[in-house]
């Protein structure tokens, strides 16, 4: 069994920051690339950023320079800094991983959400 668990999500105003943070634990073997994504309400999930294990990054266009997504490998962590928030970034926000675990199955896992509310 494996899992993500996300936290750090609340309600902040405009221009603010929060930093979202994501554990996971379990049967790892390795995990490979690790992302975060997000749903408003109303729209399809959306890749906001992902990260590979040596540290390749890519972001959606309408986060980057205000979002750096990082991990820990040693932590299994990865996190999301958001800075210069904006009402648009409101969304739940799912962490995932795609890994092998200790059986050689290979696995993609989502987190349980966080949610995060941009609001004046």
């Amino acid at each position: 069994q494996v899992q993500l668990v996300e936290s750090g999500g609340g309600l902040v105003q405009p221009g603010e920051s929060l930093r979202l943070s994501c554990a996971a634990s379990g049967s790892i073997f390795r995990i490979n690339a690790m992302g975060w994504h997000r749903q408003a309400p109303g729209k399809q999930r959306e890749l906001v950023a992902a990260i590979t294990n040596g540290g390749s990054t890519n972001y959606a266009d309408s986060v980057k320079g205000r979002f750096t997504i990082s991990r820990d490998n040693a932590k299994n962590r990865v996190y999301l800094q958001m800075n210069s928030l904006k009402a648009e970034d409101t969304a739940v926000y799912y962490c995932n991983a795609d890994m092998y675990d200790l059986r050689g199955f290979y696995l993609e896992v989502w987190g349980q959400g966080t949610l995060v509310t941009v609001s004046s």
